[in-house]
């Protein structure tokens, strides 16, 4: 099974906002950068986003390592919460309803599909890959944000 190093990243300009997404795939020497937005949109929906992105362009079952900044994806994974909401009906622990249930729904679907392992960095650390991951995501949502001479 061929490994991939996959580092994600989501920003907004305000929460909710105009917003974007960032990855970068490394297998071996190939690196492939992936960057969408939406123009408004939440934080934690951008981090979401760019997980799905990053693991829906691989075109068959690797084994992954996915580093994000975002301890909302990572918990939720390696903590087994999303695997609760879903099982519960989309409900959390203490019954309230879990937020983004469409992504998770299809985040769940391919890590159902590939063998993931999060990781989590901590953001703005100079962590090279999480640093352009950021820069793509923030040029992203930029695009959405009128600027002063506009």
């Amino acid at each position: 099974m061929t490994h991939v190093e996959i580092y994600t990243d989501g920003a907004c300009r305000g929460n909710p906002g105009p917003g974007g997404w960032g990855a970068v795939l490394v297998c071996g020497s190939h690196e492939r950068e992936l960057s969408g937005g939406e123009p408004s949109t939440t934080n934690n929906r951008m981090e979401l986003t760019a997980a799905i992105r990053a693991l829906s362009a691989l075109n068959r079952p690797c084994a992954v390592t996915l580093t994000s900044d975002s301890k909302y994806l990572t918990d939720a994974v390696n903590l087994g919460w999303a695997r609760g909401w879903q099982a519960r009906g989309w409900r959390k622990a203490d019954k309230s309803p879990a937020l983004n249930v469409d992504l998770w729904e299809e985040l769940l679907a391919l890590l159902d599909r590939h063998e993931v392992t999060f990781v989590w960095v901590k953001g703005h650390n100079g962590h090279p890959y999480n640093e352009r991951c950021d820069a793509l995501a923030t040029a992203y949502a930029d695009r959405f944000t009128p600027t002063d001479s506009e």
